[in-house]
């Protein structure tokens, strides 16, 4: 089996950042990106989908963290499309949903080559902690975008903002594992009638 780990980096005069990605992973995450709470949101995405992930940036946290949220999302969305290659071979599509206490998320996605996020999560507030939960939206538009991947995420019950959040995160994270997930009976065959993605 090919290796499927790479390393993207991304430099604007907003953000400095650098992601190493392994699929074949244990769920290992590295996260130093000044923004605790994305921090423990990325640890879901690693530790839900077995996959390895070590993500440094230097944003402009002076000004907010839109700038350094949006282009965490951009840029794991390219490691994603650059480990995942041809896409031969992977299952393409996964869902999952997830509860936490009182919240429930789901998530389904498809590695179809057609960018587009669906996102329907009524927070119950605007803040967690000091982070602004409508960043979020641009971290997962940013994802999709360069990883060319359809993305619903749905919370479809919940009180807690941080249940709800965390929730889509678990589910965003099982449901990116089943996708990237070989299949041996495709036998390195392209998941698509049309055989391409």
């Amino acid at each position: 089996m090919t290796e499927r780990k790479v390393s993207v980096e991304r430099n604007t005069l907003e953000t400095q950042v650098k992601v190493t990605i392994n699929l074949d992973g244990t769920g290992e995450g590295r996260f130093d990106i000044g923004v605790p709470f994305m921090e423990h949101m990325l640890d879901q995405i690693a530790r839900h989908g077995l996959i390895d992930l070590d993500i440094h940036c230097n944003g402009d946290l002076h000004i907010d963290d839109h700038h350094t949220v949006e282009d965490v999302g951009i840029t794991l969305g390219q490691a994603f499309a650059k480990a995942i290659g041809d896409k031969k071979g992977i299952t393409r599509y996964g869902h999952s949903y997830v509860p936490m206490d009182e919240s429930l998320s789901r998530v389904a996605l498809d590695f179809s080559g057609r960018p587009g996020l669906y996102m329907n999560v009524p927070y119950t507030r605007a803040l967690v902690g000091g982070f602004d939960v409508d960043l979020f939206q641009e971290f997962f538009q940013g994802f999709v975008n360069h990883a060319q991947v359809t993305l619903h995420i749905d919370n479809l019950r919940g009180a807690n903002t941080h249940h709800q959040i965390e929730t889509v995160f678990k589910a965003f994270g099982r449901a990116l594992r089943m996708a990237i997930e070989l299949d041996p009976r495709m036998e390195g065959r392209m998941p698509s009638t049309k055989g391409s993605l």
